[in-house]
């Protein structure tokens, strides 16, 4: 008895010792630095992720830099469409903080007064009133805290961004207002710019220059065995045999009665009931850029007569603005509607008109939008009801496609089981075709010698596919069913080839076009002078290129700046048409991308210069303002690289990095109170 109490003593130390070493280990692993550490919301983590002179930038400021980037865009696009990396919002905080304390240091603070004249200016309607008055007719400044903090934050933030930009403003100026340009620049370039030209064009490229290229089987045995390493295959290759079950066949034969189509229409949530929304539109075209702001302007003063204290317009008022003030003919004379319904597409965010969906009916837009270089106002109409009948057709495409995939699942399946049993897959597809409703040689099908990655015949680059066959090793083995393009595959492995360097007759094929293009592009710039010192004039072109096998084409009323049509864009190609005379035509070819141009000018129109006396303070004040933004840009560039070299900016990559790391999954914005917010 005590023997047996002594080795339930042993047993009893050594479970507490085991659990002591799990708790310990659990502990470990528990405390363990950047494991599992709580997660900080980004707008409020004090990491700092720059430092600029004194500022400090923090995954806060970045995180509340891209909300309010999301908010311009009304939360619809992401910031990866938008072209935003992490990297270049920092970038934009660095300069925020380079301009304040540039601004500082040279003495251009706005003091409190300023600031609140600048904000009550920015928060006017175009009569100059207020936007938020109490019943006293007296400024609502409880409202416009409210409203400031639920778009950015805080009623803090938002000023103090608000004073740095009119300071940055201040800036501009100071550096800017020695800046001028000369009347002949602004003639001149208005004369680059309107002269227009009917070309004729020939491109050379490597492409059709291959067409013509005829290597010799001895030719291209010898650049195999200069480049045989090339086509080292490093990974073992597989032959499958296989049996393909196509869906849409398989969904053919099915019978949809109507009743089914009937619960599938009434299963639909309301807004798929919808045809689609009725909206109206007022468009402001904006001529030349120097007008836009004064139609914007146009575009604001009509949002004030139309929307009510709701934000929302009658049909008629909206039509009778619209005939009156929209430069769209088609729609403005019907009242501003659009000639087709509006729906939702997932696929456009931005879109224009889909916009006017999320919408209450009758709801204006509460600002003027900015699209396509011009101004629109929008208005929602009624939703309009989609029947029975009219959604029919697309029911019984959508019911039969999944009915199909339900039942090419089940023969694949069934397909399987047999090719277990027999490995004879010529004998399963006879077996299956009436219910596949197929051909028996339809539904057996081969693969050549395959390794991860190929784009395989009838399947593509598919990793579900390379998933099923990777454990085949052995002839006849089976693997299991996988979805490949417009069906199922059911593999079977025929036969594999080890890592090695192929034979020639495996990559003839790819040997040929690797030595035809090497011909090409060595002949290309050879082939390219030849054609242009066999042209005298610019009505020659086309016939001496298309002797000479290349397309050559035409393009009237051409700008610089524009596309040359298969040719491309590039700016020597610019700087070589504007130099032609008429009939004249490029002697040196120009390099465009990898191919080479030819062009003659048929005509040449030179710009208008009495239109341009008419645009010359306009000309003259765009290109002016190009120039200063050109050079704060500049100024602005030059004083970041100076204050880094002094080591006065520091960016701690590390922390950089770990916020796409670090955050999560980005939440469907949610919908803002619609509000007028200063656009600019």
């Amino acid at each position: 008895m005590l023997k047996q109490l002594g080795r339930l003593e042993r047993t009893r130390n050594i479970i507490i010792l085991g659990f002591a070493v799990i708790m310990a280990v659990s502990l470990v692993m528990f405390y363990a630095p950047q494991r599992n550490a709580q997660y900080v919301e980004p707008s409020k983590n004090t990491q700092v992720v720059a430092k600029v002179g004194r500022d400090e930038i923090t995954v806060a400021d970045m995180a509340q830099q891209k909300q309010s980037i999301q908010d311009r865009f009304g939360g619809q696009i992401s910031l990866a469409q938008l072209g935003y990396s992490d990297q270049a919002i920092l970038d934009q905080l660095v300069a925020e903080r380079v301009l304040a304390q540039e601004a500082e240091r040279l003495g251009f603070r706005v003091p409190d007064v300023e600031l609140e004249e600048g904000l009550a200016k920015e928060f006017s309607d175009p009569s100059g009133k207020f936007l938020f008055i109490d019943a006293s007719g007296k400024r609502d400044l409880t409202r416009y805290k409210e409203i400031i903090t639920s778009r950015y934050g805080s009623v803090e933030r938002y000023e103090e961004g608000r004073r740095r930009a009119y300071e940055a403003n201040k800036l501009r100026a100071f550096i800017t207002a020695s800046v001028n340009v000369a009347d002949e620049e602004v003639q001149a370039d208005y004369k680059r710019k309107n002269t227009t030209f009917d070309l004729t064009y020939a491109t050379i490229s490597a492409e059709k220059l291959a067409e013509k290229v005829q290597p010799s089987d001895q030719e291209l045995r010898a650049y195999y065995d200069q480049h045989k390493t090339d086509y080292r295959i490093l990974v073992p290759q597989k032959k499958i045999r296989y049996i393909f079950i196509d869906q849409e066949k398989s969904g053919e034969k099915l019978q949809i009665p109507e009743k089914d189509l009937r619960d599938e229409y009434e299963k639909l949530s309301p807004e798929h009931k919808q045809a689609g929304v009725k909206v109206q539109q007022i468009l402001l075209k904006v001529a030349r850029k120097d007008l836009d702001s004064q139609i914007e302007q146009k575009a604001k003063d009509l949002l004030v007569k139309l929307r009510d204290k709701n934000g929302q317009a009658s049909e008629q008022a909206f039509a009778d603005a619209a005939r009156g003030n929209s430069e769209d003919p088609a729609t403005a004379k019907n009242g501003g509607f659009l000639s087709h319904l509006v729906k939702k597409n997932p696929n456009k965010p931005d879109a224009l008109y889909e916009r006017a969906v999320d919408m209450q009916p009758g709801d204006v837009s509460d600002i003027p939008i900015k699209y396509a270089g011009n101004w629109y106002i929008l208005r929602r109409g009624d939703s309009v009801p989609k029947t029975f009948e009219e959604a029919k057709q697309e029911l019984l495409v959508s019911l039969r496609n999944r009915r199909g995939y339900v039942e090419a699942q089940k023969i694949a399946t069934r397909a399987q089981a047999r090719l277990k049993e027999t490995h004879d897959a010529q004998k399963v597809a006879q077996e299956l075709a009436a219910d596949a409703n197929m051909k028996p040689a339809e539904m057996v099908r081969e693969t050549g010698y395959i390794k991860p990655g190929d784009d395989v015949k009838d399947i593509g680059s598919n990793q579900k596919f390379e998933q099923a066959i990777a454990p085949l090793n052995n002839p006849n083995d089976v693997g299991e069913k996988t979805g490949i393009k417009n069906g199922f595959a059911i593999p079977m492995f025929v036969d594999k080839k080890e890592p090695r360097i192929p034979e020639f007759d495996e990559v003839k094929d790819k040997v040929t076009q690797a030595l035809k293009q090497q011909r090409a592009k060595e002949q290309l710039d050879r082939k390219a002078r030849e054609l242009a010192a066999s042209v005298n004039n610019a009505g020659d072109l086309k016939a001496a290129a298309e002797k000479a096998g290349f397309e050559a084409e035409t393009q009237e009323g051409y700008k610089l700046g524009g596309t040359l049509g298969k040719a491309g864009t590039s700016p020597a190609l610019d700087e070589a048409i504007y130099k032609l005379k008429e009939g004249g035509i490029t002697k040196d070819p120009i390099k465009v991308d990898d191919n080479w141009v030819v062009v003659g000018a048929i005509k040449r129109k030179e710009a208008d210069l009495a239109e341009f006396a008419k645009q010359r303070d306009q000309l003259t004040q765009s290109m002016l303002r190009s120039r200063q933004e050109q050079v704060f840009g500049d100024y602005v560039a030059s004083v970041v690289d100076r204050l880094k070299r002094e080591g006065k900016i520091k960016i701690y990559k590390e922390v950089l990095s770990s916020i796409a790391e670090e955050e999560p999954a980005a939440m469907p914005q949610p919908r803002r109170p619609r509000f007028p917010i200063p656009t600019k």
